[in-house]
Parts: structure tokens; C-alpha cells; sequence
């Protein structure tokens, strides 16, 4: 037998069993989104989340009295939490956004002075609940020095009278200067949409400041004006995020 043959035949044999070498997968490219994409997604989201948060969260209002200075002033804009009675019940002392009794498409703002059950009293401009003094909150005042029988207005002397249940007796801190329980009668529970939480901006009115008027577009570029211009003069800035 031939023993070049055979080496050569024990070679390819050999060879044979040499295990073959693994393919390396090849590597994906990766696509990278377009920065346009980015901030259009961001936008989204962004937007998704405001309008979540105003339906189901908090609301914002402008205040547009005077009826609950020196707490909050004419040209207040504040964020209400539409959650705040959701695990608990409304207390003296809140300040609440609620429908009017007398007309439930117009929404007012006070304070709650008394609760399910407890008697009030107003006696010379005094307040009294079940029959402690109650006049505890800081920025409330009154503006007239003279004090009207309770025969002829409600305003500074008032009661006794039992809030019922499930009612809320609400003032305004501008005691005189302010429409409220004393009028009208008491606040449903079902009718207080939330509690004022902060103050995220402050404009002082203006009696100058541009109106409405067609045409609309001249209007709005004398009010775009008007704004950008008078925006460090007319903001209060020490109002700013004052919690409430």
C-alpha cells in the first residue's frame, strides 16, 4: 500500500472534523429619529399630559373681584385642585371655588367660615362658631367703619343660625365688600368644584389697558402690544406661587 496515499487520505479525513468556524451575526444598524421627530413627540406628550392635569386635576381662574382681599386681589390667576375633597371634606378655613347657589353657570370664590352643623354668628362685624370667636385669618378686613343693624342688612350682624348638613356657610376676607352666605344662603357640597391651591401670576388691572373691538385683528396686535410692553410694570411679582 502506497503510504503517501494514505497520509494524504488521513489529512482530508482529518480536515474533515475541523468544526467550522461561527458566522458572527451582523450588527443592525440603529436608526436614529430625526430631531424634528424628538421634539414634535416631546411636544405631544407634553400636551397630553397639560390637558390631563386641567380635566381631571386642577383648574385655573382669574380672579375678578375684590371680594376676597387682601387674600386674593383683582387680576389673580390661581390653579384649583379639582381632587382636594375627593378623600376628605371641605374645612373652616379653605378657600373654595364653588357654583353659585343662584346661578350655577357662574363660579365664585370664598372662604368657608362653617360646617355641617355648627351654628354661626356675626355680631358687630365680630364672627363667631359655636360661639368661639372665629376671626383667626389674617388678611381678612373690613373697609366700613360703621356697623348696620341686622334689621337693616345681614352684613354685620348675622345669626345665630345651624349650618345643615351637607351645607357650607362661606364669607369673603373683604367682609364689606363682599356678596356671600350672609345674602344668599349656604353652599352645597356638591356644589364646591375645588380648593385654591396657589397664585402662578399676577396682572394689576389696567383701566387704560386695550379693549376688544372690530376689527378683531387690530385689536389684537394693540393688546400683543400692550402686553409684551407693560409686562414687567403690571405683573405683582411678590404674588407669585403665594399659596393660599
Amino acid at each position: 500500500m502506497n503510504n503517501d496515499f494514505l497520509l494524504e487520505e488521513f489529512q482530508q479525513v482529518e480536515t474533515s472534523k475541523k468544526p467550522e468556524r461561527p458566522v458572527k451575526p451582523t450588527k443592525k444598524t440603529k436608526k436614529i429619529k430625526p430631531l424634528w421627530r424628538e421634539y414634535v413627540e416631546v411636544l405631544f406628550i407634553s400636551l397630553a399630559a397639560a390637558v390631563l392635569l386641567r380635566l381631571f386635576v386642577v383648574s385655573a381662574y382669574r380672579v375678578d373681584s375684590a371680594s376676597m382681599e387682601d387674600s386674593l386681589f383683582e387680576g389673580d390667576y390661581i390653579f384649583v385642585n379639582k381632587l382636594a375633597y375627593d378623600f376628605g371634606d371641605p374645612q373652616p378655613g379653605d378657600i373654595i371655588v364653588f357654583k353659585y347657589p343662584l346661578n350655577p353657570t357662574q363660579d365664585y370664590i370664598k372662604r368657608i367660615i362653617a360646617g355641617p352643623g355648627q351654628t354661626i354668628e356675626i355680631i358687630d362685624k365680630v364672627i363667631y362658631v359655636d360661639n368661639l370667636l372665629s376671626e383667626i385669618y389674617v388678611n381678612t378686613k373690613n373697609t366700613d367703619p360703621k356697623i348696620l343693624a341686622a334689621q337693616l342688612s345681614a352684613r354685620d350682624n348675622f345669626g345665630p343660625i345651624q349650618v345643615p348638613e351637607g351645607q357650607y356657610f362661606v364669607l369673603g376676607d373683604n367682609r364689606d365688600e363682599s356678596q356671600d352666605s350672609r345674602f344668599w344662603g349656604f353652599v352645597p357640597a356638591e356644589f364646591i368644584k375645588g380648593k385654591a391651591l396657589f397664585i402662578y401670576w399676577s396682572w394689576k388691572p389696567d383701566p387704560d389697558s386695550p379693549t376688544w373691538e372690530f376689527p378683531y385683528i387690530t385689536s389684537a396686535v394693540s393688546y400683543t402690544f400692550y402686553f409684551l410692553t407693560g409686562f414687567p410694570s403690571h405683573t405683582r411679582w411678590d404674588r407669585l406661587f403665594t399659596a393660599l
